[in-house]
This record gives C-alpha cells, structure tokens and sequence, in this order.
C-alpha cells in the first residue's frame, strides 16, 4: 500500500491510496486523514483491504504535495548509522545507535522550500530512510518491531553543522529549524516495499551527485533500531525515524560544500520516490 497527502500546510489535506497505475484515489471515506490521531489498528485494517479502484480519483490538481502522514508526536533519529558516513566525520563507529531529536516543527512536505536564515554558514543535506511507527511499541524484541511499522518514507535530514557542532551542547540544536525535515512524497508499507535494508538512495545538489548509498550498510538495522528505542520511550503511532545517511554530505567533503539560497537539492530512495528542494532567503 502507498499513501499520499495533499493540501495546503495549514488546511484540511486530501488522504490517498495510490493504486497500482500511480493514480492517487481519495480515501476520505475511509479515514479522514493519515495522521498520529488517526492511525489505528482498525483504520489501518481498513485502508489495506479497499480496492483502490473503488475510490475516487483524488482531485489533487495544483494542490501541494503535503507530507505522507500529519505531524507526528515526535520525530526521532539516528546519527552515523552508515559505517562510511561515521569514517568521513572522524568519528567512530558507534556501539549503540546514537539517538537524537529534530523538532516536530521541521516536519514539511516532500518539495517544500528549505529556509536559509542570515545566523546560517554551514546548510548541509542527509538523504535517509524513514520509518513511520503503526501502533505503540514499549520493550519490544527485533522480531516483533516490522508488526509495529506502518511503514517507509523518504527524508531530507537537513542540517545547519555550525549549530549542531560548534555551539555546545545537543545536535538537536542544529537539526530542528523549520522545514529541517522534508518528508515523502508517499509512505510504502513493508509488504509493498520489500525488504527496507536494500534500497539504494541518492542526492543531487545543483544536479551534481553528492550521495549514493545503500541501506544495506547501515550500522544498525531498521527492526533494531525500533526495538532499541522501544526500550527507553513508547512510540507512538506516526513517530517519524529518521535512520542515518550514507557518505556524502558537505561536511565530509574537502573543501566542504555548503548550500546557498537558490541551490536545489534532488533525493530519492528506490521504491519511496523523490524529493526536489530549494534554499531560499528566510
């Protein structure tokens, strides 16, 4: 199953099922919007077991691509989860996944512009792998983790690398401006999808290839990553995990590579679409 958003940020969004032609059906009958609120197992039963080609084409005609699900409670994420991103930051291979937090504020959608503030130097780009959580997890194993996952989108972890490394204190400082966190176009359940830990993912600054990975060298895998947090918070429905980024981003580079306003920044990740960004003058 893939769903899709539509709608203006702050009014009501049209929620879609995309069928197997790609077009997106309007699935308000079956719930009003995909959403932390509105996620339940019941809900989610529901959405699986219509035939798409029952809904309506969704009336999504120069409306914006909104986020795949409304703003999570929380947005967590994993830092130098890719062995190669760790070795181009100088930093070691971590033993436990690194935990940090963006503010849900950042949550924006797929093509929605990213804001260059004049306190920013150093605006840095991290394709990665989302997971958005279907139902509550508390202490649970690695085995149980895929039941709690609705399933996978694509993520632009955007960073401002003066704030979250030269300014003390917690990376969330420089992880959690607005618009930090844009999420789609769509969210891929697992059994459509395929297996999460072999998807190739990429990103294009100014249509110059800056990033290409594979999911396959993440540290720490999806189901473990889930079950790991499991164990010191309750996830809760549409929490957005975002999993680490392979190599490739500005502060790795020599000479390191920062966005400007007006550069462009193309992602995507195999089977979970594309994104398109561009940096403007808040």
């Amino acid at each position: 199953m893939k769903l899709m958003r539509y709608g203006d940020r702050y009014g009501s969004k049209i929620p879609c099922i995309v069928d197997g032609d790609g077009v997106a059906r309007d699935a308000s009958a079956i719930v009003s919007d995909f959403g932390p609120r509105t996620l339940t197992p019941e809900t989610i039963a529901a959405l699986k077991a219509a035939d798409p080609a029952s809904l309506p084409v969704a009336d999504i005609e120069g409306k914006r691509l909104a986020p795949p699900v409304a703003q999570p409670f929380n947005i967590y994420c994993i830092g130098l989860n890719y062995s190669d991103h760790a070795a181009e930051a100088g930093m070691p291979v971590p033993d436990e996944p690194i935990l940090f937090n963006k503010s849900t504020g950042t949550f924006c959608g797929a093509n929605d512009n990213l804001l260059y503030s004049p306190k920013m130097t150093k605006l840095d780009w991290e394709v990665e792998l989302g997971i958005v959580i279907g139902k509550k997890a508390l202490n649970i194993t690695k085995d149980q983790a895929p039941d709690h996952i609705l399933g996978y989108t694509l993520v632009n972890d955007v960073s401002e690398r003066s704030w979250q490394l030269e300014r003390g204190g917690q990376w969330a400082k420089g992880k959690s401006f607005p618009n930090f966190c844009p999420t789609g176009p769509c969210l891929v359940t697992g059994d459509a999808l395929g297996d999460p830990q072999a998807l190739g993912m990429w990103l294009d600054v100014n249509g110059e290839r800056m990033q290409t990975g594979n999911t396959a060298t993440m540290v720490f895998d999806c189901a473990t990553i889930v079950s790991y947090l499991s164990e010191f918070m309750q996830l809760e429905p549409g929490d957005l995990i975002c999993t680490g980024t392979p190599p490739g981003v500005g502060m790795g580079m020599t000479p390191q590579k920062f966005l400007k306003i007006g550069d462009t920044v193309r992602l995507g990740i195999d089977g979970l679409g594309e994104q398109t960004q561009t940096v403007v003058a808040l």
